[in-house]
């Protein structure tokens, strides 16, 4: 297993775009109420990072493991969804919508199906559940069941990062509590969106969405790193 100071030694020059091109987004907090090509950009200059995070591993790299080019691809529709949502009051939030939903399919794919942890997979599915349940009596019309989708998709894409982290057994890597971390946040991220816009309005929701979900990305394009040990560790399992 790699130790994360040689993480932070090799991957932490890399990201520094992605960082200076997060402090952008927060420093310039350009306002949601007056949509344009260029708050779309700067919403999405750090996913464009990430992008470039990737390939900076090589084009061998990303040949090498179709893991890490589903995170990639994953990234790309990330940035599409981002932009949707950019003009979501213009009607354009299922596109977003639709766009995160292929995103985590992406992310299921690439974070695999072993180890299998029902467990994890069962908090989960009460927290998938129950999160549905908080917004099921706000929401009306295509929204009922888009949404519904929507929790199940990532709830999935959330279990599988989550049940490749196996502490107890030190079944685990770096990349894989990345790849934890990241779903997690992600979903929190997501679940604010959610309350903010269908049920009531969350203090600073801004602020707390954009935080966690650039943060969620991160780790989640830095778990590709290196995915050739988690691919390896999974097949011995």
């Amino acid at each position: 297993m790699v130790s994360p100071v040689t993480v932070v030694k090799s991957e932490g020059p890399k990201l520094v775009p992605f960082f200076k091109a997060t402090c952008v987004y927060f420093v310039l907090w350009l306002p949601t109420s007056s949509p344009s090509w260029y708050s779309a950009l700067i919403k999405c200059l750090p996913i464009f990072c990430l992008w470039v995070f990737l390939l900076a591993h090589g084009i061998s790299f990303l040949g090498a493991h179709s893991s890490a080019r589903k995170i990639l691809a994953g990234l790309i529709f990330s940035a599409l969804g981002d932009a949707f949502l950019i003009w979501q009051e213009q009607g354009y939030f299922s596109h977003g919508l639709l766009m995160f939903a292929i995103t985590h399919i992406l992310y299921s794919s690439a974070f695999g199906m072993k180890p299998i942890n029902s467990r994890a997979g069962l908090v989960i599915g009460v927290i998938s559940g129950l999160s549905y349940t908080l917004l099921y009596p706000y929401l009306s019309g295509p929204f009922t069941y888009l949404v519904a989708v929507y929790i199940a998709l990532i709830g999935f894409m959330g279990w599988r990062a989550i049940a490749g982290v196996q502490l107890a057994n030190d079944l685990w890597t770096w990349t894989k509590l990345s790849a934890c971390l990241g779903a997690v946040l992600f979903m929190v991220s997501d679940l604010t969106i959610a309350v903010n816009k269908f049920c009531f309005p969350v203090p600073h929701s801004r602020a707390i969405i954009m935080a966690t979900y650039y943060a969620a990305q991160m780790l989640i394009a830095l778990s590709a790193v290196e995915r050739q040990d988690a691919d390896a560790s999974w097949k011995r399992a």
